[in-house]
């Protein structure tokens, strides 16, 4: 068996870290390619496993190697409580946007237009996975992989297709773009292959994704309160879809 130390730091600088059990856990739920995994605690970790996520336990048998904790806290800068950690290969952008591109959708896409907060953007990725979105882009500058994203997203970046795109490569679809100024959202349907468009919440819309929105719709909110967190306005929103006709995949 190969050194799974040697294994990590090999290919480290080209993987994506799945950082804790939870991590881990979605990723092999989604099909990840997962080339070492490793615990302080290999027991302990299959134990979690039976008790919290027995339908990977079996694949978590397979793939786990147990390091020393000194061996462990080299290899992850800020381990994770749970005291587990993996390497995972990210999946092809062509294959995302192949994905963000196919028709007819069955769900929406949600976009981040220049998001600045990698905590925030994890959310949302956790929670287009979980409404079954078919995927999250960003636009601007922010890498939608950073290890933080990933960590903020539990592992659910390989439940959906997240790409960084330009505003030219995004994909097809009626723009339903959240801005103050917009209808009621609840006044509205939104399609199964709406394109959900949110600012960031410093500065809002880019005045070009606001231009080309097909809807400006807005969250209803007491008067006096400024806004919303991002990640709650996209769970409200896909909310708003999936209760007036669209569903979780």
């Amino acid at each position: 068996m190969n050194d799974p130390v040697r294994v990590w730091r090999r290919i480290a600088d080209e993987s994506v870290l799945l950082d804790g059990f939870h991590a881990l856990k979605h990723a092999v739920r989604f099909g990840a390619d997962i080339p070492v995994a490793v615990t302080t605690d290999r027991r302990a970790t299959l134990e979690l496993a039976a008790e919290l996520a027995p339908d990977v336990r079996g694949a978590l048998d397979s793939l786990l190697a147990e390091v020393p904790e000194a061996a462990f806290t080299r290899l992850v800068t800020r381990p994770h409580p749970t005291s587990v950690a993996a390497l995972a290969v990210r999946p092809s952008r062509g294959a995302h946007l192949e994905t963000l591109a196919r028709t007819p959708r069955t769900a929406p896409v949600v976009v981040l237009d220049d998001p600045r907060n990698l905590g925030n953007a994890g959310a949302v990725i956790r929670l287009a996975a979980g409404f079954g979105a078919t995927g999250v882009v960003t636009t601007g500058t922010l890498d939608p992989w950073h290890p933080t994203v990933v960590r903020g997203g539990a592992g659910l970046h390989f439940a959906t297709a997240v790409e960084r795109l330009t505003m030219d490569e995004l994909p097809q679809g009626p723009v339903f773009a959240l801005d103050p100024e917009g209808e009621d959202i609840r006044g509205s349907k939104i399609p199964d292959d709406a394109v959900l468009a949110f600012g960031s919440e410093r500065s809002g819309l880019s005045a070009g994704l606001r231009a080309r929105a097909d809807h400006l719709v807005a969250l209803p909110m007491r008067p006096q309160v400024s806004s919303y967190n991002l990640a709650t306005s996209v769970a409200m929103t896909l909310f708003h879809w999936s209760a007036t006709g669209g569903a979780p995949a």
